[in-house]
């Protein structure tokens, strides 16, 4: 098959996710560092999955891949063009694998780690792994995109999340209804060798609450899917926040992530089935925003850290 060696190669990253609940063994494996899982926890695991009917986060990711390449290759007609594929960190297809695919068409490859908060620690495991893999093309250039935390057309596309959510309370809630604005929590020795990440967490929840027009007694920052470990995490977690809000008279709640862009095990059951657990538990009626997935902002908010990243 001919190629066209002068083609971008683009590769989106991520965390992935087992493909069935037989793989989840495997790939808990990996994400500890090839310490195999007690049974208990896979156990947990396979109950999850299996309540959210499997992850869509692959599916997804190349649905992302696919819209991204369209975008790109719209708003750069008169170039050779880009081609755009997903990779994952802990299950196949690795990142490792699909970078031989890329190269079949360049030399030029430009890697996208879908998290938009940079982290030089916590994102060390995936930019070794396609340097690598990389140093193996025949004259293959990488460039990696680092932090785009405040990219506008990222916060453009969450603050239109957040709108569509609000949009769909009763008029009577919509202007006082609280918003937790969620985030991944982390071991807390983690980010004490590394504040920079989480202030880049606060960076854009503040940013996409200003541009929904959120007063500041209206929003609060919040962690969410602490680890399976017993080291002290990150809080405050949305399971402490609810009793307050109860308390403070609230009936409702949103929750909008502003770290997690596709639907996967920490939308779909941590908020989806924990979170409304928690809430309703408690008298609040519970809402959260559609994740960003393919969202056409969202995906032009890629084609921009693509472009920065090319220079």
């Amino acid at each position: 098959m001919a190629t066209n060696t002068s083609q971008v190669g683009v590769i989106l990253m991520t965390y992935g996710s087992p493909a069935t609940l037989d793989d989840i063994p495997t790939y808990l494996k990996n994400i500890r560092g090839g310490r195999p899982a007690d049974d208990a926890l896979i156990a947990e695991f396979r109950r999850r999955y299996r309540l959210i009917g499997g992850s869509p986060l692959l599916h997804i990711t190349r649905e992302q891949a696919t819209a991204l390449q369209a975008e790109l290759n719209r708003q750069h007609p008169g170039d050779p063009g880009f081609h755009v594929v997903a990779g994952m960190r802990f299950a196949p297809p690795l990142i490792a694998d699909v970078v031989p695919e890329v190269g079949a068409f360049t030399h030029q490859v430009i890697g996208v780690i879908l998290s938009p908060q940079y982290s030089p620690i916590i994102m060390s495991g995936y930019v070794r792994t396609l340097e690598d893999a990389v140093a193996a093309l025949p004259g293959g250039e990488l460039k990696i995109a680092g932090d785009w935390h405040l990219e506008p057309l990222f916060l453009q596309a969450l603050a239109e999340r957040i709108q569509q959510a609000l949009g769909r309370f009763p008029p009577e809630l919509r202007e006082r209804v609280p918003v937790l604005l969620t985030a991944h929590s982390m071991p807390k020795r983690v980010i004490e060798q590394e504040p920079d990440y989480i202030n880049n967490l606060k960076e854009t929840a503040a940013a996409v609450a200003r541009l929904v027009g959120l007063p500041s007694e209206r929003w609060m920052f919040c962690y969410q899917s602490a680890g399976h470990t017993p080291e002290e995490w990150l809080k405050p977690d949305f399971a402490d926040v609810m009793p307050e809000l109860r308390v403070a008279g609230h009936t409702h709640v949103l929750i909008a992530p502003v770290q997690f862009l596709a639907d996967h095990l920490e939308i779909l059951y941590d908020i989806e089935i924990g979170a409304r657990e928690q809430a309703e538990g408690v008298g609040i009626q519970f809402a959260r925003t559609e994740s960003l997935n393919a969202s056409p902002l969202f995906i032009k908010a890629l084609a921009a850290v693509v472009q920065h990243t090319m220079g």
